[in-house]
């Protein structure tokens, strides 16, 4: 038994294909059949068969599935470690929504690494939809993001932060002044962030003011839509502590109306406590204190820039 083929069948598994399994391992469909065989030769159990609505996996390939996700995980995380021990580094990977990269994670993720010199943390932004595969694979040690309405019974969710969103404008914006039902909404244009074309509380709105998508223009950070709601007639999606600053000044207004704010919350997905990393468990407490709190709100959206050396991003993986 390899890890060659214990990869391939966990990833026939969780894509529930060896046609996809194929695709995401970028090898043909014969190697992934060939690897998944070799594993039924060698257990003596057929693992899984073909039906109508998918694969039927036998009490022995549900066994397996697990077991081949804890061994590649121990593997990777084995490699990672000794790697790290012989640099004197510990390494956290963060997996996060768009919206929380930008407006909270550098607060955050900058005052948690300062506290723990021998400390690095990697922060990457994904759909919402892949963070429990992200975890149960090993791939990030947690993730960040909405609070979900549903979580698999090997992960457990920690929320710690409400947020609001905030329909905003430029002071002489038509919509300012008055309430704002959906009707008039669709008639103007939307500059937002990339939340927008993803899951979570903008694109909701969204959906509820029924904004057609010929009136959305996407940027590629919540600041950018906010800069150009400033200099142009366009109303922005805005996280409500980010923009605080503007609407203090002037510089923006509120739209008002129901339909004009929705409010969300963040958490923190981790793996039970004894498959847990221990630099995640420490975030998991400590994201809920107060000085973690006040990093979060402290300003607005962040350029990868603002993190300290020790605290490396990757955007749009």
């Amino acid at each position: 038994m390899t890890p060659t083929q214990l990869r391939a069948y966990a990833c026939v598994v969780r894509t529930g294909s060896v046609k996809a399994a194929a695709a995401e391992l970028a090898v043909s469909e014969a190697a992934v059949s060939m690897h998944v065989s070799q594993l039924r030769r060698e257990l003596g159990d057929q693992l899984f068969s073909r039906a109508s609505a998918g694969l039927a996996f036998t009490p022995g390939g549900l066994r397996l599935a697990s077991r081949a996700v804890e061994i590649l995980g121990l593997q990777d995380r084995t490699v990672r470690e000794v790697g790290q021990a012989g640099q004197g580094r510990r390494m956290l990977r963060v997996a996060s929504s768009t919206l929380f990269a930008e407006h909270a994670a550098p607060g955050l993720l900058g005052l948690f690494a300062s506290r723990a010199k021998d400390l690095d943390v990697e922060l990457s932004v994904h759909d919402t939809g892949r963070f429990s595969a992200l975890l149960s694979s090993r791939a990030v040690d947690i993730a960040i993001g909405p609070e979900p309405s549903t979580l698999p019974a090997d992960l457990v969710s920690t929320t710690f932060l409400n947020y609001e969103i905030q329909a905003v404008a430029a002071p002489g914006h038509p919509a300012a002044g008055h309430d704002v039902r959906p009707p008039e909404a669709r008639t103007y244009t939307w500059l937002l962030g990339p939340a927008a074309a993803g899951a979570g509380v903008v694109s909701d709105l969204l959906r509820r003011l029924a904004v057609p998508e010929p009136q959305q223009r996407i940027f590629q950070s919540d600041a950018q839509a906010i800069e150009e709601t400033i200099r142009t007639d366009g109303i922005a999606l805005a996280v409500r502590f980010a923009v605080a600053a503007d609407l203090a000044s002037g510089r923006l207004v509120a739209v008002g109306g129901p339909a004009m704010r929705a409010g969300g919350r963040w958490a923190a997905i981790v793996l039970p406590p004894h498959s847990q990393l221990p630099a995640a468990a420490e975030l998991v407490r400590f994201i809920t204190t107060p000085r973690a709190t006040q990093a979060m709100i402290r300003g607005a959206g962040a350029a990868p820039g603002r993190f300290r050396p020790s605290v490396h991003v990757t955007l749009w993986s």
